[in-house]
């Protein structure tokens, strides 16, 4: 991997504690490369050859089943995927393509473990990761299971507000199509959920939305630091 990339991979949380040359030695077989939009970069049930690092671009974290396809997760710079199934060397649980084009570290699994079983502060890292993600995962599975789906765009459309500073107009960061496919709706029901949240406030013109009544919207939300706030 060029010298020039290491700064963002040692900036992540997961590497930034580990020792000078157990980095070093981690990175001596990583590389990097760019991919174009649309590319997929692992497949579901694929032996987890690497853990890949987001240092450009963005990821769709996706699954199939009998037909079907949903989005999960997506990953912008910088970060990783996906930790777990290179710790436990386990088959990949999901599937990994570019939405734009996009530059990815490969850093073989078999040397992350092997720093695992020998750095400390690097264990420690990992097991905070996956913590989060585990939380995160509950987070997502309580949104779903207790929420209808005019609720759960509704709280999707406040974490968005917050995170553009409570801007009355912001653009969805995602097409409506990945975002029904991530929310667990089809397009068709998240349409209908948009035209159902008119009533609190909400206009939308093509991606761009626009909340009169943040308070309005919450009356129906009901927004939980226990779903919607992915740092608790």
């Amino acid at each position: 991997m060029p010298d020039t990339f290491f700064e963002d991979v040692r900036s992540l949380h997961l590497f930034s504690k580990m020792s000078a040359d157990n980095f070093a030695d981690l990175m001596r077989a990583a590389y990097v490369q760019n991919f174009p939009p649309q590319i997929e970069l692992i497949s579901e049930g694929d032996p987890s050859d690497f853990l890949h690092v987001v240092l450009s671009g963005e990821v769709d974290l996706f699954a199939r089943w009998n037909n079907r396809e949903t989005s999960l997760a997506t990953l912008r710079p910088v970060s990783t995927f996906i930790l777990a199934a290179t710790i436990r060397d386990a088959p990949y649980l999901m599937s990994a393509r570019t939405l734009e084009k996009s530059r990815i570290a490969l850093i073989p699994s078999q040397d992350v473990r092997a720093v695992f079983d020998t750095d400390g502060d690097f264990a420690r890292a990992i097991v905070a990761e996956l913590a989060l993600a585990y939380r995160s995962v509950v987070k997502t599975q309580k949104d779903l299971k207790l929420r209808s789906s005019l609720e759960r765009l509704a709280n999707c459309l406040l974490r968005q507000q917050t995170r553009v500073d409570g801007a009355e107009e912001f653009t969805l960061p995602y097409e409506k199509r990945r975002l029904a496919s991530l929310l667990g709706m089809t397009p068709e029901n998240l349409s209908r959920a948009f035209k159902g949240l008119q009533p609190y406030g909400v206009r939308v013109a093509g991606s761009q939305i626009t909340i009169a009544d943040r308070k309005d919207l919450e009356s129906l939300a009901k927004p939980s630091p226990l779903i919607d706030d992915f740092l608790v």
